[in-house]
């Protein structure tokens, strides 16, 4: 029986989430339960499989992975940033191009946009050719740029 079919039968039942029917699973099958969850508008019960599989698996990629998309989806970027960058330090130099993205972007809805470019510039070095981490540096440039120009009438 997959993830999805043992949390049905649960939610049918009236029985909230049982720790132990959802250690048997992988995170990996963890993490496509979240998807199927998120695709078909279930969305609480994804946040509810993502806090259950994340406190199972803290140091999967693939639970990494699934919850700091499942915070950026709840705009909670303090736990966004915190999520993405462990992910960040688990893939080491495995560092994948969409993890370079989420993570920038997850920093500069954090307000951090200076550690967003830091990142952004990280990525770029490994992936020139990201057209997200490229436009996102632009953006970042732009942003530092204004920040550091001096305001009308100073000199």
């Amino acid at each position: 029986m997959t993830l999805i079919q043992e949390l049905m039968n649960q939610s049918a039942a009236g029985v909230a989430f049982q720790p132990g029917v959802i250690k048997r699973f992988s995170a990996q099958e963890i993490r496509e339960s979240i998807q199927v969850l998120v695709a078909s508008e279930q969305i609480d019960m994804a946040f509810a499989l993502g806090d259950a599989g994340l406190a199972i698996y803290p140091n999967s990629e693939d639970m990494l992975a699934i919850c700091g998309l499942l915070a950026v989806m709840q705009q909670d970027w303090p736990t966004a940033v915190e999520l993405l960058q462990e992910l960040v330090e688990l893939q080491g130099a495995n560092i994948q191009p969409f993890t370079y993205v989420m993570l920038v972007r997850a920093l500069r809805c954090n307000l951090d946009p200076m550690r967003a470019l830091t990142v952004a510039r990280e990525g770029l070095a490994l992936y020139p050719e990201q057209l997200e981490l490229q436009a996102e540096l632009l953006s970042l440039d732009d942003f530092s740029g204004s920040m550091m120009a001096p305001s009308a009438g100073q000199h």
